[in-house]
């Protein structure tokens, strides 16, 4: 499999030397994809000095317009047969890329999530951002029939034809609502596996906001009824 492993960043100075060289000690992707969101925190002159290497492309967004248009960004210009995203920060470990890509080398399925609520070893997760997942997750599972543990996670893989045949429109964190009721709705089952996670503190840079939620909220009840 060629693994196409896409990056979206937005103001990661202090973390996206770190990621990138994590996943390049993987060795397991078949390009690395950075796909700079018009970052104003230094972030861009630290990519800029990263030394070039084979299967390492950074593009850059002129100015910001989410984490969802670099995604789908990356899923453009990514030439690889598995597409797997790989968040910016430090919460998810590339060590678990062989997990991930397990259940697709095997052909069990054609899309898997890492689930942080499956028992992988874990950094408590404040409370309310727990309640939000998990009532997110409850509310894809009731209108799409489906009994995923955890719809928020950052590390998706997909088949790449499988994203390739399904429009996407979103521009912000409302992605990972839109990407699972689009891939439910077309009869793919998601596959989960249990992954470690070391959330980070709000001093640290995260970035949800409970805004975020109602947003996901409505882009999970929209879809249903749209495509």
């Amino acid at each position: 499999m060629n693994v196409s492993v896409i990056i979206p960043c937005y103001n990661e100075k202090t973390t996206i030397k770190e990621i990138i060289r994590r996943v390049q000690a993987v060795n397991i992707a078949h390009e690395i994809l950075v796909i700079d969101d018009g970052s104003t925190d230094g972030t861009r002159e630290v990519l800029r000095d990263i030394p070039q290497a084979d299967g390492l492309r950074i593009i850059y967004h002129e100015r910001n317009r989410g984490k969802g248009a670099a995604v789908r960004t990356g899923f453009k210009e990514a030439t690889g047969d598995i597409f797997l995203i790989q968040d910016a920060d430090l919460e998810y470990d590339p060590r678990e890329y062989p997990v991930l890509l397990k259940p697709l080398d095997e052909g069990i399925t054609d899309v898997v999530y890492g689930s942080r609520f499956l028992g992988g070893p874990r950094k408590a997760m404040f409370f309310w951002n727990m309640i939000a997942n998990h009532t997110l997750t409850f509310i894809t599972n009731f209108l799409y029939n489906s009994i995923i543990s955890d719809m928020e996670t950052c590390y998706k893989v997909f088949r790449a034809e499988v994203v390739r045949s399904i429009p996407l429109r979103a521009r912000g964190f409302e992605f990972e609502p839109e990407v699972t009721a689009k891939i439910l709705k077309r009869g793919h089952r998601i596959y989960e596996v249990p992954i470690s996670y070391n959330g980070r503190e709000w001093d640290e840079g995260k970035k949800v906001r409970w805004t975020d939620g109602v947003v996901a909220l409505w882009t999970l009840i929209k879809y249903r009824f749209i495509d």
